[in-house]
């Protein structure tokens, strides 16, 4: 069952989007008259829904249909064994070399896809891949991802609206580019921060969920722990959209820290272990 404290969040968050969401279709109104509400509408609708099949088709570039057969035969049997457990229908699985140990999952119940990087497979045992599964598995589950692309897009979408409406409220001029550059950065930024505060707490979720599915927490922070060592000295082959989705982001320094995509792996160990 999904976790009360994220129905909060995603309740709460969404709600703030939605008020960004609205403020998207009144400008749009303003620009092009309210007699086209319909067009508008239909725009601010369709919008998301293209975003959401061009990030999947993103983020499963480079990623094969796992073999049913040999070494992959039990990764199949582990997820249609917890697919069942959770209460959802076993989603496609994928394998990709991903430059890192990782994994991730994307689209939404029943049209579900978890990706598994050949480099994890090698390194995890059988109990620690299956508390990785689970916990990808949750993330369907739970529906963050789509709330996640869903608030990403409406992020792009109000960082548009602030770059024209500054250009529409001034001098064509050098100046004003750069200031429209600035406060549509600005705008991205303020509503990723509400997108951030669903994506820290879902991971601790997620980890719960996964716990609670293999009747332990161990397995699933020994896999983060040898995930963690195996990053270290490593670059990875995903781009930031696609690791923000994944188990572990491992970006470092100061400004990855502040609008970081997931809590500390030290503490999401330490939650699986108390």
């Amino acid at each position: 069952m999904t976790d009360f404290g994220l129905k909060v969040r995603m309740a709460v968050v969404g709600t703030i989007l939605f008020g960004f969401y609205l403020l998207v279709a009144t400008f749009a109104l303003s620009v092009f008259g309210f007699g086209y509400w319909p067009i508008v509408g239909l725009g601010l609708l369709v919008l998301p829904a293209i975003q959401y099949k061009i990030g999947k088709w993103a983020a499963l570039r480079g990623a094969e249909p796992m073999p049913e057969e040999g070494q992959y035969q039990q990764i199949h049997f582990m997820t249609e064994k917890l697919s069942r457990k959770m209460g959802i229908d076993k989603p496609k699985l994928m394998v990709m070399d991903m430059g890192t140990p990782n994994a991730f999952a994307t689209g939404r119940k029943g049209a579900g896809v978890v990706v598994v990087s050949t480099e994890l497979i090698r390194l995890l045992e059988k109990d620690e891949l299956e508390g990785v599964i689970a916990h990808e598995l949750a993330h369907i589950k739970n529906r963050d991802v789509v709330a996640m692309v869903i608030g990403s897009s409406i992020a792009m979408m109000v960082g548009y609206v602030a770059y024209f409406a500054v250009l529409m409220g001034g001098e064509r001029n050098i100046g004003t580019y750069v200031v429209a550059m600035a406060a549509s950065m600005l705008a991205n930024l303020l509503v990723t921060i509400f997108v951030l505060a669903i994506s820290r707490y879902r991971e601790y979720v997620a980890d719960d969920d996964a716990r609670q599915a293999i009747g332990a927490g161990d397995p699933l922070a020994r896999a983060l722990e040898k995930i963690s060592r195996g990053a270290e000295g490593r670059e990875s082959n995903l781009d930031d959209s696609v690791s923000a989705m994944a188990i572990f982001n491992g970006d470092k320094g100061l400004m990855a820290t502040l609008f970081a995509t997931h809590p500390p792996a030290e503490k999401r160990i330490e939650k699986l272990r108390s």
